[in-house]
């Protein structure tokens, strides 16, 4: 093969590698789309809804509780497809997103804390931690190896309650979770391919099937909302494979050698996000947990933007940071790191200065002069 050929043209794909991910992906699809209007109907019925407060952005209240059909999706299209065993991971993972489901269904109906919640999102974390899906290395980042073992349960519990967490947040228009989930679990499920690991891709692509189908009926104006019962599976899964993905990359040989910076583009968004808002509630004084309207989206939507516009612009963001992540591989991973929080930097000191363009009073006195 020509050495001078771009890297992404030298990943040799054997696409029958894909077959049985893409038919997870249709089934997850096509069961979400014939649930969704069920639920929809159903949570209607009971009057299931998002009723609006100082964090969100709709008005009037919404049918929540989407990531039922979402998480339906995935159990029945991994119930058809996905190779079950009885080791140690396959069993805490699953069981841990059952767990999550049953938190973001009784969230959904009756508000548990920010607190309560996220004692449960560091005990599933804990749980997948000890069965040693663990972010053992850094891959010289920042000339880091193998970590202390103590170490590894640390950063992988925080990894995985703070992802899941961030998801969970960033929440908060229509179209804006689950377009980024959605891209992000595409990313994984073909990394993990190409990775050879295709039970871990066939979860991604599984889970994307049922987002996918959900965010035709999320978009603006949305029918249903997500809720907490699918932004904290979507966030607890592209946590876990991505740790997943990062153990990958540290292997000899790996298509990944700058896997952490990668794993860090496709959760980037929501997780500095988090830690901006979090940080800017702490620096006023506040609970870091306090509902405000500061999160990314709001930034964008306090000036006058859209939901829809706000929502696309965001996920196309988060696309460009994931293929710019990928051709970043040729320099440091320092380098690489440096300039994804640089671009996020940037991006929200540009959302806070654009508003929405107003027609001039010229315009309007020319264009409507009976009502000057």
């Amino acid at each position: 093969m020509d050495q001078n050929l771009p890297m992404f043209l030298k990943i040799i794909i054997d696409f029958a590698d894909f077959k049985l991910g893409t038919v997870s992906f249709v089934t997850a699809f096509v069961i979400a789309m014939l649930l969704m209007p069920l639920l929809i109907k159903l949570v209607n019925y009971f009057k299931l809804y998002d009723v609006p407060d100082l964090r969100k952005e709709h008005t009037q209240p919404v049918p929540t509780m989407g990531g039922v059909a979402i998480c339906t999706a995935m159990a029945v299209a991994c119930a058809i497809w996905f190779p079950f065993s009885k080791d140690l991971f396959t069993i805490s993972f699953f069981f841990s997103i059952a767990v999550l489901f049953a938190l973001g269904i009784l969230d959904d109906l009756h508000n548990i804390s920010a607190q309560n919640k996220l004692v449960i999102q560091l005990a599933v974390a804990s749980l997948i931690a000890f069965t040693d899906v663990r972010i053992h290395s850094l891959n010289g980042l920042f000339g880091i190896y193998e970590l202390p073992v103590v170490a590894q349960y640390t950063f992988t519990i925080i990894t995985i309650a703070g992802v899941t967490n961030a998801f969970n947040l960033i929440d908060g228009i229509d179209g804006l979770a689950g377009g980024i989930g959605f891209m992000s679990l595409l990313l994984l499920g073909i990394f993990l391919t190409l990775s050879h690991d295709k039970n871990s891709a066939l979860i991604a692509f599984t889970l994307a099937g049922g987002v996918l189908g959900f965010l035709y009926y999320n978009f603006n104006p949305a029918r249903i909302f997500m809720g907490d019962t699918g932004s904290l599976v979507l966030g607890f899964v592209i946590s876990v494979l991505c740790i997943k993905l990062l153990q990958l990359s540290s292997l000899s040989g790996s298509i990944l050698p700058h896997g952490p910076v990668l794993v860090l583009a496709i959760v980037i968004v929501p997780v500095f996000d988090t830690l901006r808002v979090f940080s800017l509630r702490i620096w006023n004084g506040k609970s870091p947990f306090a509902p405000d309207k500061t999160h990314i989206h709001h930034l964008l939507t306090n000036n006058g933007w859209s939901h829809s516009f706000t929502s696309k612009l965001i996920c196309t963001m988060h696309g460009c940071l994931l293929a710019l992540a990928y051709f970043l591989k040729n320099l440091s991973q320092e380098a690489g790191l440096a300039i994804l929080l640089l671009c996020m930097l940037l991006i929200v000191f540009i959302f806070k200065r654009i508003k929405l363009p107003q027609r001039s009073k010229v315009f309007q006195l020319q264009s409507f002069p009976n009502e000057a």
